[in-house]
């Protein structure tokens, strides 16, 4: 079964017709929301809002842990994860859509692991590709039979928030190869990895990173806006593709 997690600017789905909302709860405390449980394109999906329906849950307070677990108590084998990023690379301008394959991780603090000493013990997970190959190739065909153009590739920042970054600061992740920054990559990809769940992401850039382009004196927010209301469209015609595509 395939879940969305939903963030910046996808608080819901659209495209999607509910036939359920559940209440889970989990070792790890409570999730963001309830899962919303639908079809879309006739197929099965659950939809879960990373930052809360309400969009009141900053990135370093989500709680990453009962959300996986909760969307894998449900039979979720393959997790798409939805964000808004700020583009460093030349080429991630603002409404771009990119299907990142590596990670940089600078959070701190975050409960990032399912394997503690009082519970699983301690075990060491191979995270050498953080995203799944097979679900990130299935995003791309989506997008490809949705007729939205996406670049292929790309290494995600993941930083603590919720304060966006100084202008050093993204000349720093630069000079450490990332293409594009955002807050809730990390932890969400290693758990979905400890637990057995393939799990990708479709990132649609919402402004230049600080210090670049139409960000390089500050960034606006109301810019921001715009570009999620418009750039989640598409974002909704791959899930549509995907969720349709019964695995193609």
């Amino acid at each position: 079964m395939l879940a969305i997690i939903g963030g910046s600017g996808l608080t819901h789905l659209a495209n999607l017709t509910v036939s359920q909302r559940l209440a889970v709860r989990t070792p790890y405390g409570e999730p963001s929301g309830p899962l919303t449980i639908g079809a879309v394109a006739g197929r099965e999906i659950v939809f879960l809002a990373r930052h809360g329906y309400g969009h009141t849950i900053p990135p370093h307070q989500v709680n990453y842990r009962a959300n996986i677990w909760a969307l894998h108590a449900q039979g979720v084998t393959d997790i798409v994860s939805i964000a808004s990023v700020g583009g460093i690379r030349a080429d991630l301008l603002p409404g771009v859509i990119a299907v990142p394959d590596q990670i940089i991780d600078y959070t701190h603090g975050r409960a990032s692991t399912f394997f503690t000493l009082e519970d699983r013990g301690v075990q060491h997970v191979d995270f050498t590709w953080p995203y799944s190959g097979g679900l990130r190739e299935r995003c791309l065909r989506a997008a490809r039979r949705a007729g939205v153009p996406v670049i292929d590739g790309g290494v995600y920042a993941a930083t603590q928030g919720p304060r966006l970054e100084t202008a050093a600061e993204i000349n720093r992740l630069e000079r450490d190869g990332a293409a594009m920054v955002g807050m809730t990559g990390m932890p969400e990809a290693i758990l979905a990895r400890e637990i057995g769940v393939n799990y990708a992401a479709v990132s649609l850039v919402a402004n230049h990173a600080a210090g670049r382009g139409g960000s390089a004196a500050s960034i606006s927010m109301l810019d921001v806006a715009a570009i999620l209301d418009g750039g989640m469209g598409k974002v909704r015609m791959i899930i549509e593709q995907m969720a349709g595509s019964d695995g193609d």
